[in-house]
C-alpha cells in the first residue's frame, strides 16, 4: 500500500527549500565580499625595515604600523580593508575596490614625516609638535587651498621662527618638508626645479608666538590639501616599508572575470544536473535538490564567516559541485547493486547507505588534508580557493549523505518505487531472483569480463616510458616558471579591440620597459601579457599603469615578485605537496594498511608528475595556482583510489582464504569492476565543471583549469591501472614471505 503522506512531505520540503533558496540567495550573494581579483584593487606584501639603527622591529612596532596604515586606509574611504602581520617583519595589505590605486599605494608607503627646516636643511621642528588631529584643509588670504596646522606649543614655534629671523635677509626662509631624506634632499637643489619636493618655503621676518600655522604655495587643490591634512592627522609611520610582492587588478579585469566565471559555473553545473537526472533518474532528481541546497549553504556559510570570495574561490565552488556529487554516485551505485540482487527498494536503500558511508568519509577526509595544507602554505588567492574547498567538502558531506537519505528515504518508504527498479536506473533484466542468491552472489556487472590485472605490466611499462619521456622534457625544456617562482613582473593589458605582440612591445619599450616576451590571450587577442625578469618599484608600476590606462582605456593588472618572495613561494609549494603526501600516508595506513598507503602515494606522485611534464611540453606558465591544482588533484586522486581500496578491503573480508596471487588478482579485478562505473561517472561530472571553466571562465584561471583537466585524466588512469595493481604485487610478495617460526629448545633427557 502506497503511503502518500511521505510523497506529500517530500513536495512540502521541496517547496520549503525552493522558497528559502529563492528568497535569500540573491541578498546573500550580494552581501558576500568580493576579492580584489573580482572588483579590482591591489595586494602588497611589505617588508618592515627600521628607519634608523635605534629602531627595533618588534611586535609592538608592527602593531603600531598596522594601526597607522589602517588610519591611512580610512583616509582613502576603502571599506573592509585587510591588513595583517605576517612573520616577524612583514605586513600584507589587501585593498579591494580602490579607484586610484597609484595614489593609494603612495599614501600607504609614505612615511608622512613632517619637518620644519631652515635654508640649510637643518631641522628646527618636526611632526611631533603638531596637535592631535591638528591639520585641516583651509584657504589662504587669496582664497587658494592650503593646509592649516595647529601646534601644541606657541613657545616652541616662537623659538623656531626666532632662529630663522636671526639668519638674516635672503636666508630667513622656513621650509616645510614631507619625508625629507637626509643626504638626498636639499632645499637649494629642489628650489631650482619647477615642481620642488618641499611643501612650502615662506619668508619669516618676525617672531610668531602662535599655535596657528598655514602651509601655502604648494599648488594645492582642495582635494590634495584635504588629503595632506588627513595624512598628517593619521600620523607618520614608525618604520620604512619596502614592497617585496605586489599584485594589482584593474576594475575592468575584475568585472570581466566575475561575469565569465559565473557563466562558466552556471553552464558546468547545469550539465552536471542533466547528467545526474539522465543516469540516475529519480535519485538523480534528489541529487539535484541536495546539490542546490549545497550551493546555497556554501554562499550562506561564506557570508556568515565574512569570507572574501576570489576568482579561485568561485572555481573551487564550481569544482566542489562536481566533487560533491561523488557522494551521491557512490551511494546510488551501491543501492543499484543491492537492487540487482533482488532486494526491495527499502532494503537496498538501507544497505547502500550503510555500505557507502565509510567510503565517503575516507574519501572526504583525504581531500580535506590536501585542502588544509593548501590553506596553510598558500598565498591569499590560494587560501581563498582552499577555504572554499574545505567548506565545500564539509557541506557536501552534510547534504549528499544526510540530505539525500532524508529526501530519497521519503520516496523509498512511500513504497511508490517498489517493483520499479527503472526509477533507479536499473534494468529489470539485470535484477536477480532473491531466492536464488546468497551472501556470496555478485550483482550483474557489464564490466565483469574486463580483466584489469591481466595487462598491468603493459600499463606499468606505458607509465614508466611516459615518466622517462617526462624527465627528458623537463631536462631539455624545463618549466616555464611564472613570476610567483622565478620573480619578476607581469603586466596584463586589456583593450577594446585586438592587440598584437609587436604593438604592445613597442608601447612598453617606448616607456623604457622592454618586456622579455608578450603573449596574447582572449577570444579576439584583446588581452596581452608582458613579462619582465626584474621586479618593479612602486614608481615604475605607477608609470606603467598610468600610461597603459591612457592608451587602452583601462588599468592593467600588474604583479611584481621579488627574488626573496619567489624563493619562499617555491619552497612553500614543495613543502605543501610533501606534507600533503605524508598526511595521506599516515591516514591511509591507519585506516587500511601501509601497503595501501604506499601504492596510493606512488599513484599521487605519478599524477603530479604527469601534470608537471605536460606543462613543460606545452610551455604553459607555472604559477602558484598550478600548485593549488596539483594539491586539488592529490585530493581528488586519493579520493578515487580510496574508493577502490575500500572495496578491495571489503571483498577480502568476504573471501575466507587468500593464499595465491590468483586469489588476490580476483579480488582486485572484482573491486575495479564494481567501482568502475562510479569512477567514470565521478570523473565525468568533475570534467564537466572543469571544461566549463576552461571554455567560458576567465583567462586568469586558464592554466589552472588545464592543470585540473590533465590531472583528472591522470588521476583516473592511476586509480584504475596503477594503484591497485601495485598493491596486488606488493601484497602478494608480503604473503609469499615465509613466516618466522620460533623453535623451542628441547629439554635435555635425564
Amino acid at each position: 500500500m502506497v503511503k502518500r503522506g511521505r510523497i506529500v512531505a517530500f513536495f512540502l520540503l521541496l517547496i520549503l527549500l525552493g522558497s528559502v533558496i529563492g528568497v535569500f540567495t540573491k541578498p546573500i550573494a550580494n552581501d558576500i565580499k568580493l576579492g580584489l581579483d573580482l572588483q579590482g584593487g591591489f595586494e602588497i606584501l611589505y617588508e618592515v625595515k627600521p628607519i634608523n639603527k635605534d629602531t627595533a622591529i618588534d611586535r609592538e612596532t608592527l602593531v603600531s604600523t598596522v594601526s597607522a596604515l589602517n588610519k591611512r586606509v580610512n583616509v582613502l574611504g576603502v571599506s573592509e580593508p585587510n591588513i595583517q602581520i605576517e612573520g616577524e617583519d612583514r605586513i600584507r595589505v589587501q585593498l579591494a575596490g580602490v579607484d586610484d590605486q597609484t595614489k593609494a599605494r603612495e599614501l600607504l608607503s609614505t612615511e608622512a614625516k613632517l619637518s620644519f627646516r631652515d635654508i640649510n636643511d637643518k631641522e628646527l621642528m618636526n611632526g611631533s609638535a603638531l596637535a592631535e588631529n591638528g591639520a585641516t584643509q583651509s584657504f589662504d588670504s587669496n582664497n587658494r587651498p592650503s593646509v592649516a596646522l595647529k601646534l601644541k606649543s606657541a613657545e616652541q614655534f616662537a623659538d623656531v621662527t626666532r632662529q630663522v629671523v636671526e639668519m638674516g635677509p635672503g636666508q630667513n626662509l622656513m621650509v616645510i618638508w614631507l619625508d625629507f631624506e637626509e643626504g638626498v634632499d636639499s632645499y637649494k637643489e629642489e628650489a631650482q626645479k619647477p615642481d620642488p619636493k618641499f611643501l612650502s618655503a615662506a619668508g619669516v621676518d618676525e617672531v610668531f608666538n602662535t599655535t596657528e600655522v598655514q602651509i601655502q604655495g604648494g599648488n594645492f587643490s582642495v582635494e590634495s590639501a584635504k588629503e595632506l591634512a588627513e595624512l598628517l592627522n593619521a600620523g607618520s609611520l614608525p618604520v620604512e616599508l619596502e614592497e617585496v610582492y605586489s599584485t594589482s587588478v584593474g576594475a575592468k579585469f575584475g568585472e570581466a572575470a566575475l561575469q565569465k566565471t559565473v557563466l562558466a559555473g552556471a553552464i558546468g553545473i547545469s550539465i552536471i544536473f542533466l547528467f545526474m537526472l539522465f543516469v540516475y533518474r529519480l535519485p538523480g532528481f534528489v541529487a539535484i535538490i541536495t546539490l542546490s541546497v549545497y550551493i546555497f549553504l556554501i554562499l550562506l556559510v561564506f557570508d556568515l564567516m565574512n569570507g572574501v570570495l576570489t576568482l579561485p574561490g568561485i572555481a573551487a565552488l564550481i569544482l566542489g559541485v562536481g566533487m560533491a556529487v561523488d557522494a551521491n554516485i557512490i551511494t546510488y551505485e551501491r543501492i543499484k547493486e543491492e537492487l540487482k540482487l533482488g532486494k526491495t527498494p527499502m532494503s537496498a536503500f538501507r544497505a547502500g547507505n550503510r555500505n557507502s558511508l565509510s567510503t565517503i568519509l575516507d574519501a572526504n577526509i583525504t581531500t580535506l588534508l590536501a585542502a588544509a595544507v593548501m590553506f596553510v602554505y598558500g598565498t591569499s588567492s590560494v587560501q581563498g580557493f582552499a577555504t572554499m574547498l574545505i567548506v565545500s567538502i564539509l557541506l557536501s558531506f552534510l547534504t549528499a549523505v544526510f540530505g539525500t537519505r532524508l529526501l530519497l528515504g521519503l520516496w523509498v518508504s512511500s513504497r511508490v518505487m517498489n517493483k520499479k527498479p527503472h526509477l533507479f536506473g536499473v534494468k529489470k533484466s539485470d535484477v536477480l531472483d532473491i531466492n536464488m542468491t546468497d551472501e556470496n552472489t555478485e550483482p550483474p556487472n557489464r564490466y565483469e569480463k574486463w580483466d584489469f590485472v591481466k595487462h598491468s605490466k603493459k600499463f606499468f611499462i606505458f607509465s614508466g616510458t611516459m615518466i622517462v619521456v617526462g624527465i627528458i622534457l623537463l631536462a631539455v625544456f624545463r618549466l616555464n616558471l611564472g613570476i610567483d617562482f622565478a620573480s619578476g613582473t607581469r603586466v596584463e593589458i586589456m583593450a577594446d579591440s585586438s592587440l598584437t605582440a609587436k604593438e604592445v612591445t613597442e608601447e612598453l619599450t617606448s616607456l623604457g620597459y622592454e618586456p622579455k616576451d608578450v603573449v596574447l590571450a582572449g577570444n579576439n587577442n584583446e588581452i596581452a601579457v608582458a613579462r619582465y625578469l626584474d621586479s618593479f618599484t612602486q614608481k615604475e608600476v605607477a608609470e606603467i599603469k598610468t600610461t597603459i590606462a591612457d592608451k587602452y582605456g583601462s588599468e592593467p593588472n600588474v604583479s611584481t615578485v621579488s627574488p626573496t618572495v619567489g624563493q619562499e613561494l617555491a619552497r612553500n609549494a614543495f613543502f605543501a605537496v610533501l606534507i600533503a603526501a605524508v598526511g595521506i600516508i599516515i591516514y591511509v595506513t591507519i585506516r587500511f594498511e601501509w601497503l595501501f598507503a604506499l601504492a596510493a602515494i606512488v599513484a599521487l606522485f605519478h599524477d603530479a608528475f604527469f601534470m608537471v611534464a605536460f606543462f613543460s611540453l606545452v610551455r604553459l606558465e607555472v604559477d602558484i595556482t598550478i600548485i593549488a591544482a596539483v594539491l586539488t588533484i592529490v585530493g581528488y586522486s586519493i579520493n578515487d583510489t580510496i574508493v577502490t581500496f575500500d572495496r578491495i578491503r571489503e571483498n577480502m573480508k568476504r573471501k575466507k582464504r587468500i593464499k595465491t596471487y590468483e586469489d588476490l588478482a580476483e579480488i582486485v579485478n572484482k573491486s575495479l569492476q564494481q567501482t568502475f562505473v562510479r569512477s567514470i561517472n565521478t570523473v565525468i561530472t568533475v570534467v564537466f565543471a572543469v571544461i566549463g571553466l576552461l571554455i567560458f571562465g576567465s583567462e586568469s584561471i586558464t592554466g589552472f583549469s588545464i592543470a585540473l583537466l590533465v590531472g583528472l585524466i591522470a588521476g583516473t588512469y592511476s586509480s584504475l591501472f596503477i594503484a591497485a595493481q601495485l598493491w596486488l604485487i606488493w601484497k602478494h610478495k608480503q604473503l609469499s614471505k615465509p613466516k618466522k617460526v620460533q623453535l623451542e629448545e628441547a629439554e635435555p633427557e635425564v
